[in-house]
């Protein structure tokens, strides 16, 4: 398709409002916390899973539900351009893992312990810590049913808090029970609302009969006391949830993890049953949840699998972030061991060989990049150099290619004197630069 010349934009382009640039030295710390998290996730075998950023919409609509607010309101949707087939941006993960583990038969050996990182898309008013392209870290274990691999998903976000440091983040728990529990505790909060329907807001009369455990999730303060006293759904949980739950505290606290037991921690997606948490802060105004998830034991039926049981959890990248800037960890900037000076611009394809084996061996770096066919003065390379932290520069002048040598010149020690290094043993010139260091 030709875009006429009218339809194109004239003035600065900038990025799409809620889809942030994430910049150097910034970028070093999403390094750190994805560094963090990969070393933290092997130590309990998980491993990582890639699902595409474009899945179809089908797919959201059975997995969330269709009267979730992502479905209902903020999923990106389009039509493939080829055939015209419906698809969307993803609004989370964890109906593409399902997906994929199905697609693959991932499961025929045993359950699976996976984990991901990525971007997310929801069509929000974009705010503090909520934009609309967003970073999600999240894990899954696929294929097991007890409460101690609930126990173990929940321990592992707890000790990835102690190893970025952040202390001050609660947990909240509550258990959702199964489907025929929930659909008696539905009953009762319907006729509870319905007693009270001059109370409700627009949002909730909307969810009334459509999914009216959503309304105990309301943030509007005209409604506090009437959820405060609408049935709990605990008190509807049979023998088997409520072992189910219990067991799970019982780990928690053997392991000294506290946590708050919240009748009306409900989640955002209607895949969820027996378990569900937040790890949530009071540091974030009304973004206050970092990292949310529970158990999903039918969501592989409701995609179109043989039933199999599974937990899993996604924290956000951007409201991690915000806590740690409060204290930042220390990270240190790419040690850049060499620079590289070059006199004659028709020397760089020799020069440039010589950069890569010294590469090769281990070293970081940099060269002076030419300008229109010319490098620039020594003057100007020298001072670059000396910006650039290296601590020493690599001198390739005419005189030095011409005897097949490179001169190396410590810019970090003013008493060390410079020297020329043959060409042809760059592998031990890098070990002993290396050594200096």
């Amino acid at each position: 398709m030709t875009e006429s010349n009218s339809a194109r934009p004239t003035g600065k382009l900038t990025a799409v409002k809620g889809m942030n640039d994430v910049l150097p030295p910034q970028s070093a710390t999403v390094e750190w916390l994805e560094a963090t998290v990969r070393h933290l996730f092997a130590r309990y075998a998980y491993r990582n899973i890639r699902t595409p950023i474009v899945e179809r919409t089908p797919l959201f609509i059975r997995g969330l539900g269709e009267v979730t607010d992502i479905v209902e309101k903020e999923m990106y949707c389009f039509e493939d351009r080829l055939n015209g087939d419906p698809l969307t941006l993803r609004p989370e993960a964890t109906a593409g893992v399902v997906r994929s583990a199905l697609e693959h038969n991932l499961l025929y050996d045993g359950g699976k312990r996976l984990y991901y990182m990525g971007p997310m898309f929801r069509h929000e008013r974009p705010q503090k810590g909520r934009y609309r392209q967003f970073d999600q870290i999240g894990a899954e274990a696929l294929g097991f049913a007890g409460a101690d691999v609930d126990a173990e998903l929940i321990l592992m976000a707890h000790a990835l808090w102690q190893a970025i440091g952040l202390n001050d983040v609660r947990l909240e728990l509550n258990s959702l029970g199964q489907p025929d529990e929930r659909r008696q505790h539905r009953q009762a909060l319907i006729a509870h609302f319905e007693a009270h329907q001059d109370l409700l807001d627009e949002d909730a009369r909307r969810r009334l009969y459509s999914n009216p455990l959503r309304i105990l999730d309301t943030k509007n303060p005209l409604m506090q006391d009437l959820v405060n006293a609408a049935p709990k759904l605990l008190d509807y949980l049979g023998e088997s949830s409520l072992q189910h739950f219990n067991t799970l505290k019982a780990m928690l606290d053997a392991n000294g993890v506290a946590y708050t037991v919240n009748p009306r921690l409900v989640r955002g997606m209607d895949y969820y049953n027996l378990t569900v948490f937040e790890f949530v802060t009071d540091r974030l105004g009304a973004q206050g949840t970092v990292c949310a998830g529970g158990r999903y034991d039918y969501l592989f039926e409701q995609l179109g699998g043989k039933a199999s049981p599974a937990v899993g959890w996604a924290l956000g990248v951007d409201r991690v972030l915000e806590l740690v800037r409060a204290n930042p960890p220390e990270l240190t900037e790419p040690h850049l061991d060499a620079y590289a000076i070059v006199t004659d611009v028709t020397a760089m394809p020799r020069v440039l060989a010589a950069l890569q084996v010294l590469r090769s061996a281990g070293l970081c770096i940099q060269t002076q990049a030419s300008a229109q066919g010319e490098m620039p003065s020594m003057k100007s390379q020298f001072k670059r150099a000396d910006i650039s932290g290296a601590r020493f520069a690599l001198i390739f002048g005419a005189d030095e290619l011409a005897a097949g040598q490179v001169t190396v010149k410590p810019l970090r020690d003013a008493g060390a004197s410079q020297f020329s290094w043959s060409l042809s043993d760059l592998p031990t010139l890098a070990a002993n630069l290396q050594s200096k260091s």
